[in-house]
């Protein structure tokens, strides 16, 4: 084989082996993409849940706007099992603990 064969089977059309777009940033771009519409979904989600809570606190039913309900005072015998049981602490009760 000559040199005149060589560069006829080998021509250089100028173009190259080059892929038409750079596959790392096209795929950093969709990752972007991505992340934006996730952060106005949540974002849209965020408020929709602000506005049910502030409507929900305006009309009563929040959990803040319930009252507990008061301990049951026990009575002399009830309260002596409670002791033997070791469910109530009369010093804690006083305020000593």
């Amino acid at each position: 084989m000559d040199e005149k064969e060589r560069t006829k089977t080998t021509e250089d059309t100028g173009e190259g082996d080059k892929p038409s777009s750079t596959p790392t940033i096209d795929e950093a771009n969709k990752a972007a993409e991505r992340m934006e519409q996730a952060t106005k979904t949540q974002k849209e989600e965020n408020d929709r849940l602000e506005a049910l809570q502030a409507k929900q606190i305006l009309s009563g039913r929040a959990e803040a706007g319930q009252i507990a309900e008061p301990p049951k005072k026990l009575t002399d015998t009830e309260y002596a099992e409670a002791l033997e049981k070791g469910e109530v602490n009369p010093l804690k009760e006083d305020g000593f603990i």
